[in-house]
């Protein structure tokens, strides 16, 4: 996956605010004849315990400050990964729209200043439902903001967040996500098109089911010309922990055990076959790839 370039894209230069916001950094590689962009919809704004709470403190302070992160307070980005390929245009998840976070939500802007307008995108494929993921579906009036996609998600991730008993089991502190996502699930639901693990749902793009983060989270493996990356969202979470210590229950899963263990298996498969990887939450754009580091990996941006 040649990198073509990497740029800061000044989200608001072209109405004259550029002094006012900050630049968001884009990612960009070729892929075959294809070209992957990573879009920035701003970035997060959590409580360290959101992740690290239940972690070895003494062992993650080490290794929270041996890379420069707050314990209290993280700010991760947001990267919404556009592949462009021949009439194809591709979305995977569609970030926080304007009611989750005011940190977040930049998706449209960012998206028009590398040349996309929301009617171009000719798919959007969800990772997973959470809000950071899926909330940027609609406009203020309920539409869906990519009118002539086709939209496309797993079966069992679909059928847990559609399933009403979820709002009730998910945890008071998640109970809004589930609400959230059966809002914008329902103005899509004649056109959603669900599909199974394994899948190849468009050309050179196969599904890949990393659960734990979600019940039925999916990252995709893509090819093109002899080449491969993979999107896993959020089945690796962060550029620190998650990669020092993957073996490590996460708060942010919604089931620590099984996530750990995905992301395990993921960060061998990495390492070892030096697939390069582009992840939702990592930091510098997302893309890059696996080293082992010790007894851990180490995550090295393209």
């Amino acid at each position: 996956m040649p990198l073509t370039r990497r740029h800061l894209l000044q989200t608001a230069a072209a109405a004259g605010l550029a002094p006012l916001l900050p630049r968001k950094l884009i990612a960009e590689a070729t892929l075959g004849t294809g070209l992957l962009t990573t879009v920035s919809d701003g970035n997060l704004v959590l409580p360290g315990d959101f992740i690290f709470a239940g972690m070895p403190e003494a062992e993650l302070a080490a290794i929270l400050a041996a890379r420069h992160i707050d314990r209290q307070r993280l700010t991760p980005e947001c990267n919404v990964t556009l592949w462009q390929h021949g009439d194809q245009t591709v979305l995977f998840d569609v970030g926080a729209g304007p009611d989750f976070m005011d940190s977040a939500g930049a998706l449209q802007g960012n998206l028009e200043a590398v040349g996309v307008t929301p009617d171009q995108v000719t798919a959007v494929v969800f990772t997973h439902a959470h809000p950071d993921h899926i909330w940027g579906l609609l406009d203020d009036f309920d539409e869906p903001v990519f009118p002539e996609a086709r939209y496309l998600m797993g079966r069992a991730e679909w059928d847990y967040w559609w399933d009403p008993a979820t709002a009730d089991s998910i945890g008071a502190e998640r109970q809004l996500f589930a609400l959230g996502a059966r809002r914008r699930m329902e103005a899509i639901e004649d056109r959603i098109e669900r599909f199974e693990d394994g899948t190849e749902i468009l050309p050179g793009l196969t599904a890949m089911l990393l659960p734990g983060h979600t019940p039925g989270h999916m990252g995709f493996e893509l090819r093109q010309g002899g080449e491969q990356v993979l999107i896993v969202g959020d089945a690796i979470g962060n550029d620190h922990v998650a990669f020092a210590r993957p073996a490590w229950e996460a708060n942010s899963d919604q089931d620590p055990e099984l996530g750990a263990k995905t992301r395990v298996a993921l960060m061998d498969r990495l390492a070892r076959e030096q697939v390069p990887v582009i992840g939702y939450h990592l930091s510098q754009g997302g893309m890059g790839h696996v080293e082992r580091a010790g007894d851990g990996y180490r995550y090295v941006p393209l």
